[in-house]
């Protein structure tokens, strides 16, 4: 963004902004002040939003290839970095693996692995390190506070503790047991609240937050999620898929807070205009960790415009998970493998067409507990000396 300073706006006031942005693939100038103050916040909300890494000044139009547009994504070739924060921003991009086992009838299905992150293992170190990165009011001493079942909660600990903040966190009900122990093992304060999902117990953590004078990062609704997203997981693929000469037809992924989806669809939507979106839900009834139902309510899952929404029982997840562990010899999480259900009952349906992308949030190894449970054996108890390890107590 150079030396250009402006007032970042809420984002749907930029939105329209970014949508021409990327449908022209240009960037026309923006009109500044004395001391190069932006007078336009809308547009420089959408290049701050967007992040090439100049914007024009000035009258007329500049190609987004001009303004080194993915500068953010491509990464450092050597992969050496100078701390773990360094790692967490600039480790990019996540892989883009083809899925044979899933492809048929002129399908091509790529997976992105986002457990290539350094913290939680998963996509939600892209968001926490942004929302505290980009807030002023982080400062060291200062306790970041979150609702969280696992993997935000695990991104934000991670980075707060290299940026020597102090950590709250708040797990559900529904959260595994052993979580606990992980927040507590890496220094952060652990409290059960009594509801089911993280955004039952929102009101609780604001309270804490405005009480202690901490950080709430709220990634559910702080338009950082998004941001994010935009910046990076979208832009990452779309990098991808022009070096490897993809056409990207359509995206399928989880809903949870709804920010990755609702930036991949916004991003290539605006972008390539017949890209296809579906979201991924539970069952009615189930529980999938990390996914929630629309019903719930979710901030930005108006601005998604997907095509549809696809239920798939916690049992179908799981069945999923175990067929790519089989087939493909990674173990994917269980929203991943619900992920893949919904793939594969799209494409029975004859939808997909071409290069179709999947999203997996993280690793299944972080889900061993139910992991156990739905495959119904019992881990068998192992000696260390001085202590014996044996299966859920």
């Amino acid at each position: 963004m150079g030396s250009v300073k402006g007032r970042l706006v809420d984002f749907k006031l930029a939105l329209p902004f970014i949508r021409e942005v990327l449908s022209t693939w240009s960037a026309r100038g923006l009109r500044v002040g004395d001391g190069f103050e932006a007078l336009e916040d809308e547009l420089y909300t959408a290049y701050w939003a967007l992040n090439p890494r100049y914007i024009p000044v000035g009258d007329g139009n500049v190609s987004l290839d001009a303004l080194d547009f993915y500068h953010n994504v491509r990464g450092v070739s050597y992969r050496v970095y100078e701390s773990i924060l360094d790692l967490a921003v600039k480790d990019t991009p996540t892989p883009l693996v083809r899925l044979r086992s899933l492809e048929g009838g002129g399908v091509r299905v790529w997976a992105k692995l986002e457990w290539y992150h350094p913290f939680s293992l998963s996509i939600k170190d892209r968001i926490a390190w942004f929302m505290l990165l980009n807030n002023p009011s982080v400062k060291p001493g200062v306790r970041v506070v979150e609702a969280t079942s696992m993997n935000t909660g695990l991104g934000l600990v991670g980075v707060a503790n290299n940026l020597n903040l102090r950590s709250r966190i708040f797990l559900p009900s529904t959260a595994q047991r052993c979580v606990d122990y992980i927040f507590e093992l890496m220094g952060a304060e652990v409290e059960r609240a009594g509801g089911s999902l993280t955004t039952e117990m929102l009101e609780e953590v604001r309270r804490a937050a405005r009480a202690e004078g901490a950080v709430h990062p709220d990634q559910f609704s702080n338009d950082l999620n998004l941001i994010a997203h935009l910046q990076y997981t979208a832009k990452e693929l779309d990098y991808q898929a022009l070096q490897a000469g993809l056409r990207v037809k359509s995206i399928i992924s989880g809903l949870g807070t709804s920010g990755h989806l609702a930036a991949l669809s916004i991003y290539f939507k605006s972008k390539l205009g017949d890209v296809r979106v579906y979201g991924v839900q539970p069952a009615r009834g189930d529980f999938i960790p990390g996914l929630r139902r629309v019903e719930t309510g979710m901030k930005w899952l108006p601005l998604a415009e997907l095509e549809g929404v696809i239920d798939v029982t916690l049992e179908e997840a799981f069945q999923e998970v175990v067929y790519t562990a089989r087939r493909e010899g990674i173990l994917i999480g269980l929203s991943a493998g619900a992920v893949v259900k919904a793939v594969k009952d799209l494409a029975q349906r004859g939808v997909l067409t071409g290069d179709v992308v999947m999203i997996v949030p993280d690793h299944g190894l972080k889900y061993i507990e139910i992991l156990e449970a739905l495959y119904s054996k019992t881990c068998p108890e192992t000696t260390l000396p001085g202590r014996r390890v044996g299966g859920p107590g």
